[in-house]
C-alpha cells in the first residue's frame, strides 16, 4: 500500500508542476494597533458585516489554487462545485489541455479523492488531519468552506467583540470565541472584510486569511462584494518554526447561489479503494 501511496501522489503532484514559473505566495497585511472604544458606528459595522457574512451560501466556479508548504509548491486547475459547510466537489486538472487528474468528493463527515489516472479512490473521515494530507491546509471543514466561498462566518453576537483597533484605514475586531479568538480586518468604507486571523485558546496564531481584489454581486436584491483573490496562511508549531503552509486561490469564474446548483459524483468503478485515515503522511507534506 505504501508503494501504491508513493507513485499515485507522485504522479498526482507532479502534472501540477506546469505553470509554476508564475507561482503565486502569499502575501500579509498589517493590522491596525491603536485601542479604541466601540462606538455606536463601529457596533453598526460589525452588525452589517456579520450579516453580510451569511448572505452566500453556494457557489459554482473555476479557479487557479497555488499549495505551498515546506516540502513542495504545487499549481492546481480546479472545478469547484460547493454548499457551504455541506457537500463540496473539486475536480483537479493539469497541463494546457486541461487534462482531469482527480475527483474530489466532500461531506460533512467524510470525503473521497479518486486518482483518475491510476483508478484509485482515496477514502477517509472529513477532519482537518486528511484536510491536510490533501490540500496541506489544517482546518476545520466549514472553514475550509468558507474559504474557498470567499467569506467568513461571523455567527458571535456583538458582546463577544472584546476589543477594537484601528489604523491603516482599516478596523480590526477582536472577538471571543469557542475556542480561542478571531481578530477580524475590515474596511470601514467598502464594509468588506478584507482578512481573518484565527487565535487558539494558548494565543497561537493558526490561520491567517487575506481577501482581495473584490468584484460586486447582486444576491437576494442586495450587492455584495466577494474576493477574486484569496490569501490562506497556516502556521504550523514546529519547533524551527519552518511549518507554514500557504494556499492562494484566484477565481477565473464563478456564479454565486446558483438556483439549479446539483452537485452529483460518481463513485468510480473497480478502483482501488486507500483508507486515508491510516496515512500517517503524504510523502509530498
Amino acid at each position: 500500500m505504501k508503494y501504491s501511496l508513493r507513485v499515485f501522489l507522485y504522479v498526482f503532484f507532479a502534472t501540477f508542476l506546469f505553470g509554476c514559473a508564475d507561482f503565486k505566495t502569499v502575501t500579509v497585511e498589517e493590522w491596525p494597533s491603536e485601542s479604541v472604544a466601540l462606538t455606536d458606528d463601529l457596533a453598526d459595522l460589525y452588525r452589517d458585516v456579520s450579516a453580510a457574512s451569511m448572505v452566500v451560501n453556494a457557489l459554482d466556479g473555476y479557479a487557479d489554487i497555488w499549495i505551498k508548504t515546506p516540502e513542495r509548491e504545487e499549481h492546481l486547475y480546479s472545478a469547484i462545485q460547493l454548499v457551504r459547510s455541506k457537500d463540496m466537489r473539486i475536480i483537479v486538472s493539469a497541463g494546457i489541455m486541461g487534462w482531469p487528474v482527480a475527483d474530489m468528493f466532500f461531506r460533512s463527515d467524510s470525503l473521497f479523492v479518486h486518482d483518475m489516472i491510476n483508478n484509485q479512490l482515496l477514502v477517509g473521515d472529513n477532519h482537518p488531519d486528511n484536510l491536510e494530507k490533501i490540500l496541506g491546509l489544517r482546518a476545520s471543514y466549514a472553514l475550509l468552506s468558507d474559504v474557498l466561498a470567499g467569506v467568513v462566518s461571523v455567527n458571535e453576537p456583538l458582546q463577544a467583540v472584546e476589543n477594537v483597533y484601528t489604523g491603516l484605514g482599516k478596523v480590526s475586531f477582536s472577538v471571543v470565541t469557542e475556542g480561542g479568538k478571531k481578530e477580524l480586518l475590515v474596511n470601514p468604507i467598502t464594509r468588506n472584510i478584507e482578512g481573518v486571523l484565527f487565535i487558539d485558546a494558548f494565543g497561537r496564531k493558526q490561520l491567517e486569511v487575506h481577501f482581495r481584489k473584490f468584484l460586486p454581486y447582486v444576491l437576494s436584491g442586495k450587492q455584495i462584494d466577494l474576493p477574486g483573490e484569496i490569501n490562506v496562511m497556516m502556521f504550523n508549531q514546529r519547533p524551527d518554526g519552518s511549518g507554514k503552509h500557504e494556499l492562494v486561490i484566484v477565481y477565473d469564474e464563478r456564479i454565486v447561489n446558483p438556483a439549479d446548483l446539483d452537485i452529483q459524483y460518481r463513485f468510480p468503478e473497480n478502483a482501488k479503494v486507500i483508507e486515508l485515515d491510516r496515512v500517517v503522511k503524504f510523502p509530498w507534506m
